[in-house]
Protein backbone atom coordinates (compact mmCIF):
# COMPACT_ATOMS: atom_id res chain seq x y z
CA UNK A 1 0.00 0.00 0.00
CA UNK A 2 2.83 2.41 0.74
CA UNK A 3 4.31 1.72 -2.68
CA UNK A 4 1.00 2.59 -4.34
CA UNK A 5 0.63 5.75 -2.26
CA UNK A 6 4.07 6.85 -3.43
CA UNK A 7 3.34 5.86 -7.01
CA UNK A 8 0.22 8.03 -7.17
CA UNK A 9 1.94 10.97 -5.46
CA UNK A 10 5.01 10.85 -7.73
CA UNK A 11 2.93 10.22 -10.84
CA UNK A 12 0.75 13.27 -10.21
CA UNK A 13 3.72 15.52 -9.46
CA UNK A 14 5.41 14.32 -12.65
CA UNK A 15 2.24 15.08 -14.64
CA UNK A 16 2.15 18.63 -13.28
CA UNK A 17 5.74 19.16 -14.44
CA UNK A 18 5.00 17.76 -17.89
CA UNK A 19 1.92 19.99 -18.11
CA UNK A 20 4.02 23.05 -17.29
CA UNK A 21 6.44 22.01 -20.04
CA UNK A 22 3.60 21.87 -22.57
CA UNK A 23 3.71 18.10 -23.03
CA UNK A 24 0.21 17.58 -21.59
CA UNK A 25 -2.70 19.43 -23.16
CA UNK A 26 -6.18 20.12 -21.88
CA UNK A 27 -7.28 19.81 -18.26
CA UNK A 28 -5.38 17.96 -15.58
CA UNK A 29 -7.12 17.19 -12.27
CA UNK A 30 -4.64 15.71 -9.81
CA UNK A 31 -5.38 13.30 -6.96
CA UNK A 32 -2.83 14.93 -4.64
CA UNK A 33 -3.98 14.62 -1.03
CA UNK A 34 -6.58 11.93 -1.74
CA UNK A 35 -4.28 8.97 -2.38
CA UNK A 36 -5.33 6.97 0.69
CA UNK A 37 -8.89 6.49 -0.60
CA UNK A 38 -7.98 4.79 -3.88
CA UNK A 39 -5.18 2.73 -2.34
CA UNK A 40 -7.15 1.62 0.71
CA UNK A 41 -10.25 0.77 -1.30
CA UNK A 42 -8.52 -1.13 -4.09
CA UNK A 43 -6.33 -3.07 -1.64
CA UNK A 44 -9.52 -4.55 -0.18
CA UNK A 45 -10.79 -5.78 -3.56
CA UNK A 46 -10.22 -8.95 -5.53
CA UNK A 47 -8.43 -8.72 -8.90
CA UNK A 48 -11.67 -9.35 -10.83
CA UNK A 49 -13.73 -6.77 -8.91
CA UNK A 50 -14.76 -3.65 -10.82
CA UNK A 51 -14.12 0.02 -10.23
CA UNK A 52 -15.57 3.06 -11.99
CA UNK A 53 -13.49 6.22 -11.86
CA UNK A 54 -13.96 10.00 -12.15
CA UNK A 55 -12.40 13.02 -13.85
CA UNK A 56 -9.88 12.98 -10.94
CA UNK A 57 -9.08 9.38 -11.65
CA UNK A 58 -5.35 8.73 -11.98
CA UNK A 59 -5.15 7.43 -8.40
CA UNK A 60 -7.96 4.93 -8.94
CA UNK A 61 -6.31 3.64 -12.12
CA UNK A 62 -2.93 3.15 -10.46
CA UNK A 63 -4.36 1.56 -7.31
CA UNK A 64 -6.33 -0.97 -9.40
CA UNK A 65 -3.21 -2.01 -11.28
CA UNK A 66 -3.10 0.01 -14.49
CA UNK A 67 0.24 0.26 -16.30
CA UNK A 68 1.66 3.72 -15.64
CA UNK A 69 3.63 3.72 -18.90
CA UNK A 70 0.40 3.48 -20.86
CA UNK A 71 -1.29 5.96 -18.53
CA UNK A 72 1.47 8.51 -19.01
CA UNK A 73 1.42 7.99 -22.76
CA UNK A 74 -2.34 8.51 -22.83
CA UNK A 75 -2.18 11.70 -20.79
CA UNK A 76 0.52 13.01 -23.13
CA UNK A 77 -1.64 12.19 -26.17
CA UNK A 78 0.58 9.41 -27.50
CA UNK A 79 -0.33 6.41 -29.67
CA UNK A 80 0.83 3.92 -27.00
CA UNK A 81 -1.71 5.23 -24.48
CA UNK A 82 -4.71 3.26 -23.26
CA UNK A 83 -6.99 5.10 -25.72
CA UNK A 84 -4.35 5.72 -28.41
CA UNK A 85 -3.82 9.18 -26.93
CA UNK A 86 -7.35 10.30 -27.86
CA UNK A 87 -8.95 10.15 -24.40
CA UNK A 88 -6.41 11.99 -22.30
CA UNK A 89 -6.41 12.41 -18.55
CA UNK A 90 -10.14 11.93 -17.95
CA UNK A 91 -10.84 8.84 -20.05
CA UNK A 92 -8.45 6.06 -19.06
CA UNK A 93 -9.84 2.53 -18.78
CA UNK A 94 -8.25 -0.90 -18.37
CA UNK A 95 -10.80 -3.69 -18.49
CA UNK A 96 -8.08 -6.29 -17.89
CA UNK A 97 -7.74 -5.14 -14.27
CA UNK A 98 -11.43 -4.37 -13.75
CA UNK A 99 -11.18 -0.62 -14.31
CA UNK A 100 -14.30 0.30 -16.28
CA UNK A 101 -13.01 3.77 -16.93
CA UNK A 102 -12.68 7.37 -15.87
CA UNK A 103 -15.35 9.87 -16.84
CA UNK A 104 -15.20 13.57 -17.60
CA UNK A 105 -18.85 14.14 -16.64
CA UNK A 106 -19.38 14.67 -12.91
CA UNK A 107 -21.51 11.86 -11.49
CA UNK A 108 -21.77 9.96 -14.78
CA UNK A 109 -19.77 7.01 -13.47
CA UNK A 110 -22.26 6.26 -10.68
CA UNK A 111 -24.89 4.51 -12.85
CA UNK A 112 -22.13 2.64 -14.70
CA UNK A 113 -21.11 1.16 -11.35
CA UNK A 114 -24.72 0.17 -10.71
CA UNK A 115 -24.85 -1.47 -14.14
CA UNK A 116 -21.74 -3.45 -13.26
CA UNK A 117 -23.40 -4.47 -10.01
CA UNK A 118 -26.48 -5.68 -11.89
CA UNK A 119 -24.25 -7.70 -14.22
CA UNK A 120 -22.57 -9.30 -11.21
CA UNK A 121 -25.90 -10.25 -9.66
CA UNK A 122 -27.32 -11.67 -12.88
CA UNK A 123 -24.18 -13.77 -13.41
CA UNK A 124 -23.87 -14.77 -9.72
CA UNK A 125 -20.14 -14.13 -10.10
CA UNK A 126 -19.48 -13.05 -6.49
CA UNK A 127 -17.72 -9.86 -7.57
CA UNK A 128 -18.11 -6.33 -6.20
CA UNK A 129 -18.28 -3.00 -8.04
CA UNK A 130 -16.89 0.18 -6.47
CA UNK A 131 -17.98 3.47 -7.99
CA UNK A 132 -15.93 6.49 -6.94
CA UNK A 133 -17.54 9.93 -6.98
CA UNK A 134 -17.21 13.32 -5.31
CA UNK A 135 -19.20 15.44 -2.89
CA UNK A 136 -20.23 17.58 -5.86
CA UNK A 137 -21.52 14.52 -7.72
CA UNK A 138 -23.64 13.56 -4.70
CA UNK A 139 -25.79 16.62 -5.41
CA UNK A 140 -26.63 15.33 -8.87
CA UNK A 141 -29.93 13.55 -9.38
CA UNK A 142 -28.18 10.51 -10.81
CA UNK A 143 -26.73 9.78 -7.35
CA UNK A 144 -30.20 9.44 -5.81
CA UNK A 145 -31.54 7.40 -8.72
CA UNK A 146 -28.55 5.06 -8.71
CA UNK A 147 -28.53 4.56 -4.94
CA UNK A 148 -32.24 3.80 -4.94
CA UNK A 149 -31.98 1.32 -7.81
CA UNK A 150 -29.01 -0.45 -6.20
CA UNK A 151 -30.96 -0.61 -2.94
CA UNK A 152 -34.20 -2.08 -4.26
CA UNK A 153 -32.25 -4.72 -6.20
CA UNK A 154 -29.72 -5.36 -3.37
CA UNK A 155 -26.80 -4.95 -5.76
CA UNK A 156 -23.16 -5.60 -4.76
CA UNK A 157 -22.10 -1.97 -5.23
CA UNK A 158 -19.92 0.14 -2.96
CA UNK A 159 -20.60 3.85 -3.40
CA UNK A 160 -17.26 5.49 -2.51
CA UNK A 161 -18.00 9.16 -1.85
CA UNK A 162 -14.72 11.08 -1.89
CA UNK A 163 -15.63 14.21 0.07
CA UNK A 164 -12.79 16.66 -0.58
CA UNK A 165 -15.04 19.54 0.59
CA UNK A 166 -15.25 21.33 -2.77
CA UNK A 167 -17.23 21.04 -5.99
CA UNK A 168 -14.74 23.02 -8.07
CA UNK A 169 -14.73 26.13 -5.82
CA UNK A 170 -18.05 25.67 -4.00
CA UNK A 171 -17.55 24.46 -0.40
CA UNK A 172 -19.79 21.66 0.79
CA UNK A 173 -21.23 23.93 3.48
CA UNK A 174 -22.84 26.01 0.72
CA UNK A 175 -24.28 23.11 -1.24
CA UNK A 176 -25.64 20.84 1.49
CA UNK A 177 -27.38 21.32 4.83
CA UNK A 178 -25.20 18.58 6.23
CA UNK A 179 -21.47 18.16 5.67
CA UNK A 180 -21.86 14.46 6.61
CA UNK A 181 -23.08 13.23 3.26
CA UNK A 182 -23.23 9.56 4.24
CA UNK A 183 -26.38 10.38 6.21
CA UNK A 184 -28.25 10.60 2.92
CA UNK A 185 -28.10 6.82 2.64
CA UNK A 186 -30.61 6.35 5.47
CA UNK A 187 -33.41 7.62 3.25
CA UNK A 188 -32.86 4.62 0.99
CA UNK A 189 -32.33 2.09 3.81
CA UNK A 190 -28.71 1.66 2.71
CA UNK A 191 -25.89 0.93 5.15
CA UNK A 192 -23.36 3.75 5.34
CA UNK A 193 -19.99 4.42 6.93
CA UNK A 194 -17.89 7.52 7.57
CA UNK A 195 -14.11 7.14 7.44
CA UNK A 196 -11.03 9.32 7.58
CA UNK A 197 -10.05 9.51 3.92
CA UNK A 198 -6.48 10.37 4.88
CA UNK A 199 -6.01 7.05 6.73
CA UNK A 200 -5.30 4.31 4.21
CA UNK A 201 -5.89 1.51 6.73
CA UNK A 202 -9.23 2.97 7.83
CA UNK A 203 -10.36 3.09 4.20
CA UNK A 204 -9.11 -0.46 3.68
CA UNK A 205 -11.02 -1.83 6.67
CA UNK A 206 -14.22 0.00 5.71
CA UNK A 207 -14.03 -1.26 2.12
CA UNK A 208 -13.23 -4.80 3.23
CA UNK A 209 -16.30 -4.82 5.51
CA UNK A 210 -18.48 -3.30 2.77
CA UNK A 211 -17.26 -5.84 0.22
CA UNK A 212 -18.06 -8.68 2.61
CA UNK A 213 -21.62 -7.37 2.96
CA UNK A 214 -21.98 -7.06 -0.80
CA UNK A 215 -20.69 -10.56 -1.47
CA UNK A 216 -23.17 -11.84 1.10
CA UNK A 217 -26.09 -10.24 -0.72
CA UNK A 218 -26.46 -7.35 1.76
CA UNK A 219 -25.43 -4.55 -0.58
CA UNK A 220 -25.23 -1.79 -1.52
CA UNK A 221 -23.04 0.15 0.94
CA UNK A 222 -22.16 3.85 0.95
CA UNK A 223 -18.76 4.92 2.30
CA UNK A 224 -18.01 8.60 2.81
CA UNK A 225 -14.26 9.19 2.96
CA UNK A 226 -13.44 12.72 4.06
CA UNK A 227 -10.29 14.21 2.65
CA UNK A 228 -8.96 17.49 1.21
CA UNK A 229 -7.36 18.45 -2.06
CA UNK A 230 -3.79 19.74 -1.86
CA UNK A 231 -4.68 22.54 -4.25
CA UNK A 232 -7.29 23.88 -6.64
CA UNK A 233 -9.73 21.97 -8.80
CA UNK A 234 -7.24 21.53 -11.63
CA UNK A 235 -3.62 22.37 -12.32
CA UNK A 236 -4.35 25.96 -13.38
CA UNK A 237 -6.62 26.67 -10.41
CA UNK A 238 -4.58 28.28 -7.62
CA UNK A 239 -7.24 27.44 -5.03
CA UNK A 240 -7.34 30.99 -3.67
CA UNK A 241 -10.80 30.28 -2.26
CA UNK A 242 -9.41 27.58 0.08
CA UNK A 243 -8.87 29.01 3.61
CA UNK A 244 -5.16 28.97 4.39
CA UNK A 245 -5.57 27.61 7.91
CA UNK A 246 -7.82 24.78 6.71
CA UNK A 247 -5.40 23.78 3.99
CA UNK A 248 -2.52 23.83 6.48
CA UNK A 249 -4.55 21.62 8.83
CA UNK A 250 -5.07 18.98 6.17
CA UNK A 251 -1.53 19.22 4.88
CA UNK A 252 -0.47 18.02 8.34
CA UNK A 253 -2.69 14.99 7.74
CA UNK A 254 -0.98 14.20 4.43
CA UNK A 255 -1.92 10.54 3.78
CA UNK A 256 1.47 9.57 2.35
CA UNK A 257 3.54 11.17 5.11
CA UNK A 258 1.23 9.89 7.85
CA UNK A 259 1.38 6.30 6.64
CA UNK A 260 5.16 6.50 6.24
CA UNK A 261 5.48 7.70 9.81
CA UNK A 262 3.12 4.98 11.04
CA UNK A 263 5.11 2.24 9.34
CA UNK A 264 8.27 3.46 11.06
CA UNK A 265 6.68 3.96 14.48
CA UNK A 266 5.09 0.50 14.47
CA UNK A 267 8.30 -1.01 13.08
CA UNK A 268 6.52 -2.57 10.10
CA UNK A 269 9.28 -1.26 7.83
CA UNK A 270 12.71 0.23 8.42
CA UNK A 271 13.90 3.54 6.99
CA UNK A 272 16.07 1.58 4.57
CA UNK A 273 13.16 -0.54 3.37
CA UNK A 274 10.96 2.52 2.87
CA UNK A 275 13.75 4.25 0.99
CA UNK A 276 14.07 1.26 -1.34
CA UNK A 277 10.33 1.39 -2.09
CA UNK A 278 10.55 5.11 -2.86
CA UNK A 279 13.59 4.63 -5.13
CA UNK A 280 11.90 1.80 -6.99
CA UNK A 281 8.77 3.89 -7.57
CA UNK A 282 10.79 6.91 -8.71
CA UNK A 283 12.61 4.69 -11.23
CA UNK A 284 9.28 3.41 -12.56
CA UNK A 285 7.94 6.96 -12.90
CA UNK A 286 11.04 8.11 -14.80
CA UNK A 287 10.74 5.13 -17.15
CA UNK A 288 7.09 6.03 -17.78
CA UNK A 289 8.04 9.63 -18.58
CA UNK A 290 10.75 8.50 -20.99
CA UNK A 291 8.29 6.09 -22.63
CA UNK A 292 5.71 8.85 -23.06
CA UNK A 293 8.27 11.27 -24.49
CA UNK A 294 9.69 8.78 -26.97
CA UNK A 295 6.50 7.24 -28.34
CA UNK A 296 4.76 9.03 -31.25
CA UNK A 297 1.34 10.58 -31.49
CA UNK A 298 -1.22 8.88 -33.72
CA UNK A 299 -0.37 9.73 -37.36
CA UNK A 300 -2.82 12.20 -38.88
CA UNK A 301 -3.73 9.90 -41.77
CA UNK A 302 -4.59 7.10 -39.33
CA UNK A 303 -6.72 9.45 -37.27
CA UNK A 304 -8.54 10.76 -40.32
CA UNK A 305 -9.02 7.25 -41.68
CA UNK A 306 -10.34 5.70 -38.49
CA UNK A 307 -12.09 8.49 -36.67
CA UNK A 308 -12.98 11.40 -38.95
CA UNK A 309 -16.16 9.77 -40.22
CA UNK A 310 -17.28 8.95 -36.66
Amino acid sequence: MYGNLCKIRMFEKACVKLYRQGLIRGYLHTYLGEEAIAVGACAALQPDDYIVSTHRGHGHCIAKGAKIKNMMAEICGKRAGYCNGLGGSMHIADISVGNLGANGIVGAGIPIGVGAGLSIKLRSSGQVAVTFFSDGASNNGVFAESLNLAAIWSLPVIFMLENNHYAVSTPIEQSSRTADLHKRASGYMVDAMLVDGNDVLAVYEATRAAAEKCRGGEGPVLIEAKTYRHGGHHVNDLGAYMPKERLEHYMKKDPVACFRRRLLEEKDLSEEEISEIEKSVEKEIQEAIAFARETPEMPLDEFLGKYAQA
